[in-house]
């Protein structure tokens, strides 16, 4: 049985996860599971897809970043899949279909696994790149803060502890401390 397994990583992504879906449904899947998660989050349906997967059944992606966060995991995925007499289809590869159950997609995808990790770091250190450089040019501010200075400095004159204003604020005790050190600068 072929079972897929669509991911975006935003809520905003409506039509990525239906297009996903779509092609899916359209490469014969039986079931599909889907959800609107972040790759570093905690993907429940992944895990569900995993453990409903048996022998001689092959899990069906669009594109192996909508799996794996990486290379590694990728190849973790693969060798666990592998164990259980599970195969992994990959729908879009370059305009190649691979399917682990034969060895030279293996291969294939193995590599280009690696080039698409080496494009994403490339990526990221770009973007690195373009931030420090508008920074340096006063261009870049950040991420607006999410708690006003005036509402933590009111809530420190109340008496109020780092954790007692962590749990009303709704943050992160650390971050009162972070923010807490910021105002005396």
């Amino acid at each position: 049985m072929l079972i897929g397994y669509a991911r975006t990583s935003t809520l905003e992504q409506n039509a990525g996860l239906e297009a996903q879906i779509r092609d899916l449904t359209a490469a014969g899947c039986g079931k599909v599971f889907q959800e609107k998660v972040s790759s570093i989050a905690t993907r429940a349906q992944l895990t569900a897809c995993l453990e409903f997967l048996r022998e001689g059944d092959a899990l069906v992606v669009t594109k192996p970043d909508r799996l794996a966060r990486n290379t590694g995991e990728l190849l973790t995925i693969v060798e666990r899949l592998t164990a259980r007499s599970v195969g992994l289809v990959v729908l879009s590869m370059g305009g190649e279909r691979l399917d682990t159950r034969n060895p030279t997609s293996k291969l294939m995808l193995t590599i280009l696994a690696g080039v698409a990790t080496w494009e994403r770091e490339i990526m990221k250190e770009r973007q690195a790149e373009g931030i420090a450089k508008a920074k340096a040019e006063g261009k870049y501010a950040g991420r607006k803060a999410s708690i006003d200075p005036a509402t933590l400095a009111s809530l420190r004159a109340q008496g109020l502890g780092p954790a007692a204003i962590a749990r009303q604020l709704g943050i992160a005790r650390s971050s009162v401390y972070r923010l807490t050190e910021t105002a005396a600068d």
